[in-house]
């Protein structure tokens, strides 16, 4: 393999590890925020001990996400070094108001409610996670409109070849940086939601702390319900957008090789990129595609037969993780309803909690696979219409891009491992016991 592979292999290895722990961060810590204002309102000590249990999983995973997020900064220079000599004005300024402002307020105001839960009052200290949900989220919000800005970019000049931001207040608020923000929020929310359903169905299977857990389940269960429809909506939203800015990758998404109008939606087929065309097609939707994508039958679609072949994405894996992110969309919908259903009778309800501990792990696939989506399908642009992959990589050599691709491997391999084995060590434990004073 060349140095544009093996860099391209290293940044996915390295973004989707990092992926795992970013969206927990973000939802778990608005849940944490919540759980704490609970016990702040009702003064009940069973939120309280929520609250400090969740605590621990979130710091656990806080810690492996930030050692994670550092590589992923420096591959810029090490391994785009073309890519940032080129665009640096414009991403390296969202990423430096990210990292100068936003993780130094959520790592300050952690470290505050982590070591401040017997020197402030219980209304600072709940104050302090709540500083810790929106500094998480600011930090998150940088850092994808500097991900919009490479999906659709605006606000900028060619100027002494490379370019260079001359319209800032374009970039931050332009319409797609506006619609990934949510739509990832909302996905990470689904995750936290998921995550302490899935914790809290082991224990009420194991019929230990019922009274808290059924509470932390129902919690997050109209949480996750909530944002789970906003998921789906605003990926509706989502696809006109792409369609506007990105026709290239909405042709992958749905595998649409000819531009038409009343273009129809098809459930089921297997994209044949060889030959351009799709095979077994089976239930197909007249002029489906038209309307989802412009509201109207006469919408035309643009095919990917009518995009050069070397400006096309890869179809197959941008086409499976599209549809294996909006299945899961849609059963985090029904698993959520059928919870709202059985919410007074949890306890008894085993197989429904036995299915949403099993379900730890499919919002992690939708958030993974919508990565995959997302910059997958934007190739064989870095910057999509500006600059290609191929001119962005790093004139270093081969050997140096392997050895350091089999080091990432290794110590991810190693810190996943870590992470995973005290997530479950903590979460099997459960919280720690009451000290009397307040209801249970």
């Amino acid at each position: 393999m060349d140095v544009l592979m093996l860099s391209r292999l290293q940044f996915a290895a390295a973004t989707l590890f990092h992926f795992l722990f970013v969206p927990l961060t973000l939802g778990l810590a608005v849940l944490l925020a919540i759980m704490e204002t609970m016990y702040v309102v009702k003064k009940e000590e069973t939120y309280k001990r929520m609250t400090r249990f969740f605590g621990k999983l979130f710091l656990i995973n806080f810690a492996v996400g930030v050692v994670t997020g550092i590589t992923l900064e420096f591959q810029f220079g090490t391994n785009w070094s073309r890519y940032s000599a080129y665009v640096g004005d414009i991403f390296g300024s969202l990423l430096a108001i990210e990292a100068t402002l936003a993780f130094f307020l959520e790592s300050t105001f952690l470290a505050v409610w982590v070591f401040g839960w017997k020197r402030l009052s219980p209304k600072v200290h709940c104050l302090s996670i709540w500083l810790v949900a929106f500094a998480s989220t600011m930090s998150a919000v940088w850092i994808l409109i500097a991900n919009a800005w490479m999906q659709h970019p605006v606000g900028y000049v060619l100027r002494n070849g490379r370019a260079e931001l001359d319209d800032f207040f374009a970039v931050v608020t332009q319409k797609y940086a506006v619609l990934q923000i949510l739509h990832t929020l909302a996905g990470a929310y689904v995750l936290a939601g998921f995550f302490v359903m899935g914790v809290s169905a082991y224990h009420l299977l194991k019929k230990r702390e019922t009274a808290l857990f059924g509470k932390s389940f129902r919690l997050a269960l109209v949480f996750s319900f909530l944002f789970a429809v906003a998921t789906v909506v605003l990926g509706d939203f989502k696809g006109v957008e792409v369609a506007e800015t990105q026709p290239s990758k909405l042709a992958a998404l749905e595998a649409n090789w000819e531009t038409r109008t009343h273009a129809p939606f098809v459930m089921f087929f297997i994209p044949d990129e060889k030959n351009e065309r799709n095979r077994f097609e089976f239930l197909s939707i007249p002029s489906g595609l038209s309307l989802l994508i412009g509201h109207s039958p006469d919408t035309e679609i643009i095919g990917l037969k009518d995009i050069p072949r070397e400006d096309r994405p890869p179809v197959t894996p941008v086409w499976l993780s599209f549809r294996i992110m909006v299945a899961l969309g849609f059963l985090f919908i029904l698993l959520t309803l059928v919870g709202l259903v059985l919410r007074n009778r949890l306890e008894q309800s085993r197989r429904y909690l036995t299915v949403m501990l099993l379900a730890i792990p499919l919002p992690y696939l939708a958030s993974e696979t919508g990565w995959i989506v997302a910059e997958v399908g934007r190739q064989p642009w870095i910057v999509y219409g500006l600059m290609r992959t191929a001119d962005a990589v790093s004139p270093i050599a081969v050997s140096q891009v392997a050895t350091s691709l089999v080091g990432f491997v290794v110590l991810y391999s190693l810190l996943g491992a870590l992470a995973f084995y005290l997530m479950v060590l903590y979460a099997r434990k459960g919280p720690e016991a009451a000290t009397g004073g307040g209801a249970k």
